[in-house]
């Protein structure tokens, strides 16, 4: 048996394993979006190191392909409208690094095989590793196909690490301060009524404006063609 197969074999066996591990202590069942003001109590009760905890969660969202929207949210919930689009920033590119590099170092050997026999998946693998940057920014802002699956998607293809990290940190900053400022508006809620208001209206902004990217892509590459 080849090592690339016996690689994803056992990457495979090793998430199923922590899956069913997760579902087993009913995490997979608790992440979900009405019960954001629980998981939030439980964050915080690890105090100076709650941090780390929600990194730790986001990483297994992404990872293991669970609800990324509720946990993107619970930032806002925890920490803030500013601390929560911090934590959850990088929370998300140590995320997407982590599945991107599984899918790459794990599968790619096999892969490579299977595109080399075909040419139509081989110009498509080309096409990434020249242009990378824009296909992904595109389906980072349009989502074209779930986003836990692009991370390994794009790992199995030739573009290159720091230019799917940097570019996938760059275009989901929009999407993530849009939620965890809509998390950060149900806590102030309790409090300022103004402040409720402005991160409600700084989140409605930033949904419009990626409403409008797919009508300015099509024109700027109607542009490009002409």
């Amino acid at each position: 048996m080849k090592k690339s197969v016996i690689k994803i074999l056992i990457a495979v066996g090793i998430i199923v394993a922590v899956y069913f591990v997760l579902r087993h202590y009913g995490i997979t069942k608790h992440i979900r979006l009405e019960n954001v003001p629980k998981i939030k109590t439980w964050v915080e009760s690890f105090g100076v190191i709650a941090p780390l905890i929600y990194i730790g969660l986001y990483l297994i969202s992404t990872v293991f392909f669970l609800p990324g929207f509720p946990v993107t949210v619970l930032a806002g919930f925890v920490f803030g409208p500013l601390w929560g689009v911090f934590y959850a920033s990088i929370a998300s590119i140590i995320s997407v690094a982590c599945a991107f590099l599984v899918a790459r170092y794990v599968a790619r050997d096999l892969v490579e095989g299977w595109i080399k026999e075909n040419a139509q998946f081989q110009k498509i693998d080309e096409q990434v590793e020249e242009q990378g940057w824009r296909i992904l920014m595109v389906t980072r802002l349009i989502p074209i196909f779930p986003f836990n699956l692009q991370n390994y998607a794009y790992g199995l293809t030739k573009i290159r690490f720091w230019t799917f990290v940097l570019t996938s940190a760059v275009f989901m900053l929009p999407g993530t301060i849009a939620l965890v400022m809509l998390g950060g508006a149900f806590v102030s809620g309790e409090g300022s009524i103004l402040k409720t208001m402005l991160y409600l209206g700084i989140a409605g902004v930033l949904m419009f404006a990626l409403s409008l990217v797919p009508n300015l892509l099509r024109k700027y590459q109607n542009k490009e063609i002409k």
